[in-house]
């Protein structure tokens, strides 16, 4: 069987790496409006171009909902995790799948030099690392179909 050969740079290429961003300051109302409107999980915060955090659905459910707070009132900066683990663009995806499945989160932001180029999600992960595997069957049946009509 042959390795996943993916980088983070080749699913950003695939998928494109616009990605959405509030401030610190907005409601998490907006926030949630935002993430529906685009159909998104997360939204990265940021501040004077820096990336301070990400806000995602997770942190809606268990600080906003649990805590009985109000999306109108809090602010996503108060709400956001801040703890990011990001990755470069030459990343594996293997590397980031593990790393993602140990620290138990589902989007990364894709930093390069210190400049936010994108954020994949574990979506995105699974996708490529399947897409790859459907090349690698397909090229194996025509391998083997070619061996079996010589």
């Amino acid at each position: 069987m042959t390795a996943i050969t993916i980088s983070v740079n080749q699913v950003l290429a695939r998928k494109g790496g616009k990605t959405f961003s509030v401030t610190p300051d907005t409601s998490v109302y907006d926030t949630l409006a935002l993430m529906a409107e685009h159909n998104i999980g997360a939204v990265l915060v940021s501040e004077n171009d820096q990336l301070k955090g990400i806000f995602t659905e997770r942190d809606y459910a268990r600080k906003i909902v649990l805590k009985g707070l109000k999306s109108r009132d809090a602010k996503v900066g108060e709400m956001m995790s801040t703890n990011l683990h990001t990755v470069p663009p030459s990343e594996q995806l293997t590397t980031v799948m593990t790393v993602m499945t140990q620290r138990r989160f589902r989007h990364v932001p894709v930093v390069d030099n210190g400049k936010l180029i994108g954020l994949i999600s574990i979506g995105d992960v699974v996708k490529a690392i399947m897409d790859e595997q459907e090349a690698t069957i397909k090229h194996l049946a025509n391998y083997i179909a070619g061996d079996i009509a010589t």
